[in-house]
């Protein structure tokens, strides 16, 4: 029953270590999304205070500039991690299920934990 215990200690350890890449990963989108926001309303205000708000106009501001290239890499990222976070959902669901499949008695070894007298005694008699 040891050797049971130990490698249902190990699913659940996974299980939480899994857990917690998702709740990072959900983090950082959060964190990132928020960083571009912020960005993006730099740039808005930057634009009103030059008045030049065509990108390929040879007075935009550089700053500007700099910060949507910026915008646009934290968005890239997001998508990224974004597929990252669906294949850890998927992991760590799998592995909550394969725990749950571990810690549920199975039917046989409940029979099995029974005295034999129990087993006599709930044998349909002939």
């Amino acid at each position: 029953m040891k050797s049971r215990d130990a490698a249902i200690k190990l699913m659940r350890f996974e299980a939480d270590e899994k857990a917690r890449k998702v709740a990072d990963l959900e983090d950082m989108i959060r964190e990132f999304e928020q960083m571009a926001a912020d960005l993006d309303r730099q740039i808005q205000t930057e634009e009103e205070r030059t008045g030049v708000k065509d990108l390929a106009h040879f007075a935009y501001s550089t700053f500007a500039k700099a910060a949507a290239q910026r915008r646009n890499n934290l968005r890239a990222s997001v998508a990224d991690l974004q597929a990252k976070l669906e294949v850890a959902v998927r992991d760590r669901d799998s592995a909550l299920m394969d725990l749950d499949r571990a810690t549920t008695p199975d039917p046989r070894d409940q029979e099995r934990g029974r005295p034999k007298l129990e087993r006599v005694v709930a044998a349909p008699m002939r």
